[in-house]
Order: structure tokens, then sequence, then C-alpha cells
């Protein structure tokens, strides 16, 4: 999809039923704005309404699209943006009644998505949750076509159009769930080689915004997208990270997570997240600058309990501290620490961290290895934290001492040097 060059003008409309409170409403609807600004729209109002449940039919009561008509036709707004996710009839409904298009919550993370997906798979994921999404919504069109036609119910030619489309968009949805398990055969094989090959991996989650990609790039030097926006990166990109002592590491930057994340995009994304599965350390990005800080926090640990991710170690990195928000408090019950994604010395203080918290995870090993023996002491280097190695002249022998993965084979080969 292409980025629209005209703004679009956009009205928001939010309900705020009993079960949510103030600031978390205030915050979803802040959160709608940003989104709808990602998505190139130009937000003119918000309007919001209290109501002990959401109106089975309308989303909102009668009054309230009253006004929303008025509004729209005053301001000339080209499209209404929903906070929640409407169900087939209530778009129905509001179309009906309202001179604007209608779209929710759900559509516009998908039409950023859309304009994010960089690889094949990307858009692939996109394409399909953009499919799940419309099967059920066709049938609106469905009722008021079938009136065109001469027969009785159904059997009117708007139906039958409406019938073929539908089994074009599953056709094409079985199409695309195809293409999409020969990509996650590719790289459960790649993951595969990565784990027969014992390489410690570290994969960088959190909100989306949260400063992931800034850290991944500066961490790796690496080429991915990073950008001031919600969801700038979709597709998930892995890159060698070497820490202080040499040992080398690959870490993944993933797709930014997001509290009430529609359900058919976390079923389409559910691969991108894979990655994350077979990770050994967590850094959990977190931005201090913002207020809702800790309602980010809480969204992505739900998330991550929901994937059955929440047994690997986790690092909070609490990140942006050069503009940090006045209230802000650390809430991880992790190991922490606080940066800046930009100064170079905070990302050596978080490779340092990093590489503590991992030897924590290793085997201390301490051996004397015969000064011909230059493989294996590169191979150390690499694979292994190597904290000290000392030529010793009179025995013609190093000295090495560090921490290893207990079943790494460079354990097994060290067994026969212990000191």
């Amino acid at each position: 999809m292409e980025q629209k060059e005209t703004r679009e003008k956009a009205i928001l409309v939010g309900c705020q039923t009993v079960v949510d409170d103030d600031v978390r409403f205030q915050y979803s609807m802040e959160e709608l704005g940003s989104l709808t600004e990602t998505a190139q729209g130009e937000v003119l109002i918000a309007v919001t309404q209290k109501r002990d449940r959401i109106h089975p039919a309308t989303y909102i009561g009668k009054g309230k699209v009253e006004e929303l008509q008025a509004l729209v036709e005053e301001l000339e707004a080209e499209i209404v943006i929903f906070n929640d996710e409407l169900s087939p009839s209530q778009k129905r409904n509001l179309a009906a009644q309202i001179p604007a298009r209608i779209i929710d919550r759900t559509q516009l993370i998908l039409d950023i998505f859309a304009q994010r997906a960089r690889s094949k798979e990307g858009k692939l994921q996109v394409e399909l949750a953009q499919l799940q999404y419309i099967l059920p919504r066709l049938a609106g069109q469905g009722t008021a076509l079938s009136r065109l036609g001469g027969g009785i119910g159904t059997r009117g030619p708007g139906e039958t159009k409406l019938e073929s489309d539908r089994r074009h968009i599953r056709r094409r949805i079985d199409d695309i769930k195809g293409q999409l398990s020969v990509i996650v055969q590719h790289r459960d094989r790649y993951r595969e080689r990565r784990k027969k090959n014992k390489v410690f991996q570290v994969a960088i989650v959190g909100y989306t915004n949260a400063g992931k990609s800034t850290l991944f790039n500066r961490l790796s030097e690496a080429e991915s997208y990073e950008e001031n926006q919600l969801f700038a990166t979709l597709d998930p990109m892995t890159r060698k990270l070497v820490l202080p002592s040499g040992f080398t590491t690959l870490i993944t930057d993933t797709v930014g997570f997001i509290q009430d994340l529609p359900t058919s995009l976390i079923a389409a994304f559910r691969s991108t997240l894979e990655e994350v599965k077979e990770a050994d350390l967590l850094l959990h990005v977190v931005d201090m600058s913002n207020p809702d800080y800790f309602q980010h926090e809480q969204t992505v640990n739900k998330l991550l309990a929901d994937l059955d991710i929440k047994d690997i170690p986790q690092l909070t990195v609490y990140n942006k501290r050069d503009i940090q928000h006045p209230d802000f408090v650390p809430t991880a019950s992790t190991p922490s620490i606080f940066i800046s994604a930009f100064k170079s010395e905070d990302r050596q203080s978080l490779k340092v961290k990093m590489e503590k918290l991992i030897a924590e995870m290793m085997e201390p090993y301490e051996v004397n290895l015969p000064a011909d023996e230059g493989k294996i002491i590169s191979q150390l280097k690499n694979d292994t934290i190597l904290n000290e190695i000392t030529f010793m002249e009179e025995s013609q022998i190093y000295r090495c001492k560090g921490y290893s993965l207990k079943d790494h084979q460079i354990t097994g080969q060290l067994q026969k040097y212990k000191a």
C-alpha cells in the first residue's frame, strides 16, 4: 500500500465502559491518535462517550451517532476511526448513517502493517490478517445486494457475486497459509543449524516505539529501519553481536508489542515471534520517557506469557534515560539497567551487564592449553566468555579462565586440559 501524500482528515471515536479506568482509556485514545498519524491521517477531533457497555448495534448511543453525523459534515472529515474492533453489523449500521469511511482500530493497525512490511513473509502475513478480517464482514454487502435480484431470499445476482468473492478470499487464504508454512520451515531449518552450532541467542522485545530498532542497530551496526513511529519494524532481523570479552552471540530485533493487539494479528505474527521462543536471553526494552511505561511493561509480559515464553531469562532495559519521565520508578522484577541507546558508554555498560548475566548461565572453566593449540584458543575467544589468559613462559602453556555453555562442544574438548 502506497503512503498517501495528502493526510486524510479523521475523527476518532472511543467508548469508555465500566471496565476501563480513566487513565487507561485516555491512554488508549492517545495511542489511537498516534496510530492515525503513523498511517498518514490528520486527527481533527476525538469524540468519546461513557456507557455501561458498548451499544450492540452502533457501538455508541443514538445521540452520539447523530452528533458524529453533524461533525463529519461540519469538519468535512473523510474517515471516522473507532477505538475498538467493530462487529460486522455495527460497521454496517454506522456506515448507513455516517457520510464518511468507517474503520476500526484493527483495520488501522493492519493498514500501518501493510505500509511497513518489507519482506515477502511480512507482506504475506499482513495480507492474511487483512483477508481474515474482511471475510466475516463481507456478508454486510450481501444483504444489500440481494435485494437487487429477482429471486426469493438469496438468489439475486448480488449474493452469487458475494459467494464467488468469498470463495476467492478463502482460496487466497489457503494459498498464503501454504506459502507461509514453507517460509516457516526454512526458518526452522536455520534455527536448527544455529542450535546445532550452539550459538547463544538474544532477542529484543518491547512495546512498539520503545527504541528496540535503535538499540539493535547501535549494538550490531545493522540497517534495521528506525523511526519515531509505531510499528517501524515488522520483519525479524538477526545479526551478530560481539560482547566485551569477544564472546559472539546472535541478536534478533522483533515486531513491537501493543495493548489490545487484534487477535487476527497475534495469529499472523506468531511466526515472527517464534524467534523469541528460541532465545537464551531476552532484552525487554521499556521507554522510560513514556508516562504509561508501566502499562507497556505489563502488556509485553502478558503477551510473553501467552506465547509461553515467560521462563527465558530477561534483562529489562529502561531506555531513553536522557528524557526520563519525572514520575518514572523502575518496576521490573528481573535484572534491569538504565540506558540511552544513542550513548556509546551506555551501550557498553549494557554489553557488560549482558555478559555478566550470560556467565551466570554458564559453567566456569580453568584450563592449561599448550602453546600450539591456537585453534582452541581462538574458539575460546569466540565461543566462551574468556576472562583471563596468561602465557606461562617456562612451561609454554596458556592458562585460561572463563565460562562456557554447558552443552557446547567446546566444553567437552576442554575436559582434558583442566588445570
